[in-house]
C-alpha cells in the first residue's frame, strides 16, 4: 500500500477512491477483504485520512504517512543501494534497560535496525555515518536510558571484520541476488499494457522491502563484487521501462479528488 501510495498519491495533494485501489490491488493478486482491511487499519495508525464524496470514500495522505513516504522516496532514489561517500564517521548507540522492558527493549532494537543500526555487544548498537535517531528514542519515551555519541575507529581497527561480526551480510547479499533473478528478465521484456500496472508495484515493494534492512554500509570495506550495485541497475532499468504503460493505466483506473481542507 506504501508503495502503492508513493507512487500515485504523493506529493499531488489528492485523494484515491476506494474502489480504485480495490481494483488495482486485485490485478495484483490482493483481494478485496485484504485491501479494505488494511486502509482501515492505516487510518487508525493515521496512515491514512477519509474524505466523503457524495456516496463514496477516499483516501488520503497524512502527515505521518507523507513523512514515511518521503523518507522512503529518500532512500530509494537519492540514497541508492550503494554508499560510496562515506566520510568515516560512527555513530554509536548505547543503553541500559530494566530487565522488565522487554516491549520497549524489542520496539527500540526494532527502530535502529530501520536506520540502519547493527549491534556491536548488547547495549551498544552502531551506524555508518551520522545516523540522528534521537527523535525516535523520545518517541519511545528512552531519552534518560539512551546515550549517542559520534565516533571514528582507530587506525588498525579492522572495519571489514566489524562489519562482518555485526551485520548478516550473507543474508542481505541473497535479498540482493533474489531481486536480480526475479527482476532482470524484464530488463528487456515488454509487459503487456493490462499487467504494467500491477508489475510496478511488485517490483517497488519488493524493491523497498530489500534496501529497508540494509544499513548501507560503506562499499569498500564490503566483500568484493557486493551485489547492491547490480540490483539497483536492474530496479532502476525495470522500473523505468515500465513506468510510460504503467501511467497510462493508473490515469485510466484511478478516481482521484482533490485533497479538501479541513473545516
Amino acid at each position: 500500500m506504501l508503495s502503492f501510495l508513493g507512487d500515485q498519491v504523493l506529493g499531488r495533494d489528492v485523494c484515491v477512491y476506494s474502489g480504485s485501489v480495490i481494483d488495482v490491488f486485485g490485478r495484483a493478486g490482493v483481494g478485496e477483504h485484504a485491501t479494505r482491511s488494511t486502509l482501515t487499519r492505516m487510518v487508525g495508525r493515521d496512515l491514512l485520512r477519509r474524505q466523503r464524496e457524495g456516496r463514496r470514500m477516499y483516501f488520503g495522505l497524512t502527515e505521518r504517512s507523507e513523512a514515511v513516504l518521503r523518507d522512503g522516496e529518500q532512500r530509494i532514489w537519492e540514497e541508492g543501494a550503494v554508499n560510496r561517500r562515506w566520510d568515516g564517521t560512527w555513530t554509536l548507540l548505547g543503553f541500559s534497560l530494566p530487565e522488565s522492558w522487554q516491549r520497549q527493549r524489542h520496539d527500540l532494537r526494532a527502530q535502529l535496525t530501520w536506520n540502519g543500526f547493527g549491534p556491536l555487544f548488547g547495549g551498544l548498537w552502531i551506524a555508518p555515518g551520522e545516523t540522528d535517531v534521537s527523535g525516535l528514542v523520545a518517541e519511545l519515551g528512552l531519552s534518560a536510558h539512551v546515550k549517542i555519541f559520534r565516533a571514528h575507529a582507530d587506525a588498525g581497527m579492522d572495519i571489514g571484520a566489524m562489519i562482518e561480526e555485526t551485520w548478516e551480510l550473507d543474508e542481505l547479499a541473497k535479498r540482493y541476488q533474489a531481486f536480480v533473478r526475479r527482476w532482470q528478465h524484464w530488463e528487456t521484456a515488454e509487459p503487456a499494457a493490462d499487467e504494467a500496472l500491477a508489475l510496478r508495484l511488485r517490483l517497488s515493494t519488493q524493491w523497498l522491502q530489500v534496501v529497508r534492512r540494509d544499513p548501507r554500509l560503506p562499499v569498500k570495506h564490503l566483500p568484493d563484487n557486493w551485489p547492491a550495485d547490480q540490483a539497483e541497475k536492474t530496479f532502476r532499468t525495470v522500473y523505468t521501462r515500465l513506468t510510460p504503460l504503467a501511467q497510462q493505466s493508473a490515469d485510466h483506473l484511478l478516481d482521484l479528488v482533490p485533497v479538501r481542507p479541513p473545516v
